[in-house]
């Protein structure tokens, strides 16, 4: 099986070419191939897996699946990804594209080298923030309405209390301000604000420390995934979260592990985002599975 291994801002995963006829027929468990191909000692090695599909309503189709095996909505960084292998296979020749996900039909630019003319830089328009507590989804508890905002709520863990920020993005975050990220306990908090019993379908979770008013500093923990390199998705909830709790302006640079991502939450209530797409290496894949 041919893969392409791309990263966003170091958020890496695997991409299969499913353009092919019958492609989905014949893959019949991608949930065992993200398990097997992202395992980074005994597969290729990835956040996850991501299959690059034709599409009915779009220029192409995306599928996005966790490290875990599990599928999720879509991913910011996997996108643009997606976006610069449609380019720069040939699949479309426009720099402007629309690719189908779980969360809707997005609309991606692309910003081509010169030099190479391959794509270098995707702007993504990331669609409307969802605030409302059945939007993300969360629970009732806590006596939550589920027709309200969950923006700088309290959230209790174990004997620690947090305030926090939830909002979809076409998948769930949970946004946490701290005062030291690169100190803080990630690995320790991260799975269980995903797992708390306020988001029954688990969600992902960002610590952010606000370095300025148009500058942050990230650490994500993924559903499914645990600490990746970085989130587009979650950079994108904490834009909007930032500036309506008033901590930070509508455009703001993200510092994430991985690298830097320019986000602008557009007064029309579009989330735009800006950043790298990368391709690492090619190869060929013993599949044994379907």
């Amino acid at each position: 099986m041919k893969f392409v291994k791309m990263h966003g801002a170091g958020n890496d995963y695997v991409y299969i070419d499913g353009f092919g006829d019958g492609f989905e027929q014949t893959l019949t468990d991608p949930q065992a191939l993200a398990v097997q191909i992202s395992d980074r000692h005994f597969g290729v090695g990835s956040d996850g897996l991501i299959l690059i599909l034709p599409s009915d309503c779009a220029d192409a189709r995306m599928r996005m699946f966790n490290a875990d095996g599990s599928e999720a909505e879509m991913c910011g960084n996997g996108l643009r990804c997606v976006a610069k292998y449609i380019y720069d296979h040939g699949l479309a020749a426009k720099k402007q594209l629309q690719i189908e996900t779980l969360a809707g039909v997005l609309t991606v630019d692309l910003i081509v080298d010169d030099d190479s003319g391959l794509v270098d830089q995707v702007r993504v328009d990331m669609g409307l923030p969802r605030l409302l507590r059945r939007q993300i989804p969360m629970t009732a508890d806590a006596g939550g309405d589920l027709d309200g905002q969950a923006l700088d709520i309290q959230l209790t863990v174990e004997d620690r209390d947090f305030q926090v920020s939830c909002l979809s993005m076409g998948n769930p975050h949970c946004v946490v301000f701290v005062d030291d990220v690169d100190n803080f306990a990630v690995d320790y908090w991260g799975p269980l604000i995903e797992t708390h019993p306020l988001f029954p379908q688990r969600i992902n979770v960002e610590f952010v420390e606000v370095l300025s008013m148009d500058e942050v500093k990230q650490r994500t923990w993924e559903r499914g995934a645990g600490e990746t390199l970085a989130c587009g998705t979650g950079a994108s909830a904490v834009c909007v979260a930032g500036f309506l709790s008033g901590r930070t302006e509508r455009r703001i640079s993200n510092q994430l592990r991985g690298g830097v991502l320019t986000l602008e939450y557009d007064p029309e209530g579009s989330v735009l985002m800006t950043g790298p797409a990368t391709q690492v290496f090619v190869g060929d894949f013993p599949w044994q599975g379907n």
